[in-house]
């Protein structure tokens, strides 16, 4: 599989209108830099209809346009990443019915011109850690969203429940999870698991920590399995088949939980994406929740709204949005204002104390990305003390015992995420 260039931008020319829109919005509400920040790795995913097979395709990619292709079956006992692909330009991901190619600009019309043979195109989105809140080493509140989401007082502690979070990986020897059941697996090419960013062991402390070196809570699900997944360079970015090759690998392992603070912008009027939902409808059938960042595109204070992010607007995802100490949304939270990307839930996510690579050990950040680990802890929590739940019945009771606020349910959901 060619690797994505990530500072390359290419779009069908049918996409052009709805670019041109969406970067209008982007650069009037919020000076969005396209050239540091570019949407599109210049890779497609081929979506192929409903009950439509690839063997439909297969000989058009094969024999018409030349390209090597690849299958996810050939990876059913290991998981799937890009340097085990060799030189294929095309990978079959034959269980969410969507194809990866990597082809040149002359295939990629090929591709659009006979799309009428039961598949459509979507250009791969980058992904990005979407945290540029300003931060601190430390704060005085540093525990206060595990004080607030009862998580220290829970009788339940995730005990052997399996957390995938999915980010900049883990820096696996801080000394607060030694002795813990710790999995990792890097999916960006060239680099180890190793957390060089600090997202990543951030998100991981939260939703699976313990407390620090001075023995200060800062963990919910303080006994769950950790599942870290490299999903996100050093820089902070990625492309979509990583995480969709993260999500997959999770839900192979059995992990319960997904936790993705990661995400692309959205613009007003855009729906989800189709291979974000295929990708976690399949988690769900494997019994996973998949929880994500809202996504922190607000200014609220300016009165600027922005959309619920990708791939939290999907249906198969729980959208989190970001609260203070005071239960206050957070300035930079995004609301439901597209059809199906609804907020779900709300949890902590302004000033944040967890975890951070060493030898800084810890940092105290803000986000949305913040306020999801949260909630991704207490779902490992329920699902201890419901283990024979389904995902749909563990979401049911996550929103049936939230908190309710006197806030509109279009920027917190159903309200604030508490323990059990």
């Amino acid at each position: 599989m060619k690797k994505p260039i990530l500072g390359k931008q290419t779009f069908l020319p049918e996409n052009t209108e709805r670019l041109q829109a969406f970067e209008n919005f982007m650069a009037k509400n919020y000076s969005y830099d396209f050239d540091s920040r570019p949407l599109y790795t210049g890779r497609y995913f081929i979506i192929l209809d409903e009950k439509q097979p690839f063997s439909n395709i297969s000989e058009l990619l094969r024999n018409n346009m030349g390209l090597s292709v690849a299958s996810s079956n050939d990876f059913r006992n290991e998981p799937i990443t890009e340097a085990k692909l060799a030189d294929a330009d095309v990978l079959f991901y034959n269980e969410l019915g969507i194809a990866l190619v990597g082809g040149d600009s002359e295939q990629i019309k090929i591709l659009e011109e006979t799309s009428d043979r039961g598949f459509y195109l979507e250009p791969e989105k980058i992904v990005y850690v979407p945290d540029e809140v300003p931060s601190v080493i430390s704060a005085p509140q540093a525990t206060w969203g595990i004080m607030q989401t009862k998580s220290d007082i829970s009788n339940y502690t995730g005990k052997d429940v399996k957390i995938a979070v999915l980010d900049t990986g883990f820096d696996y020897e801080h000394p607060d999870f030694i002795g813990r059941n710790i999995q990792t697996y890097s999916f960006v090419p060239d680099e180890e698991v190793d957390d060089l960013h600090g997202h990543g062991t951030h998100c991981i402390g939260t939703a699976c920590g313990n407390t620090n070196d001075t023995g200060v809570r800062y963990g919910v699900a303080k006994d769950s399995a950790i599942y870290a997944g490299k999903v996100l360079n050093n820089e902070g970015s990625g492309a979509q088949a990583w995480i969709v090759n993260g999500m997959d690998w999770a839900a192979n392992n059995g992990c319960k939980v997904i936790s993705m603070s990661l995400g692309s912008p959205i613009f007003p009027g855009q729906g989800y994406d189709p291979v974000y939902e295929k990708t976690g409808m399949n988690a769900l059938s494997k019994g996973a929740v998949v929880v994500a960042a809202a996504g922190n595109e607000s200014r609220r204070a300016w009165n600027q709204f922005n959309p619920v992010g990708s791939p939290a607007n999907c249906p198969s995802v729980l959208a989190v949005a970001a609260l203070d100490s005071g239960n206050n949304l957070a300035n930079f939270s995004n609301r439901h204002i597209n059809p199906y990307g609804e907020v779900d839930i709300a949890c902590a996510g302004v000033d944040i104390y967890s975890s951070w690579p060493m030898p800084m050990g810890y940092r105290t950040i803000s986000g949305t990305s913040m306020a999801t680990p949260h909630v991704a802890g207490i779902l490992a929590l329920l699902w201890e003390k419901y283990p024979s739940a389904s995902p749909y019945e563990i979401i049911s009771e996550l929103k049936r015992i939230s908190q309710k606020l006197p806030l509109p349910a279009m920027d917190i959901g159903s309200g604030f995420a508490v323990a059990p």
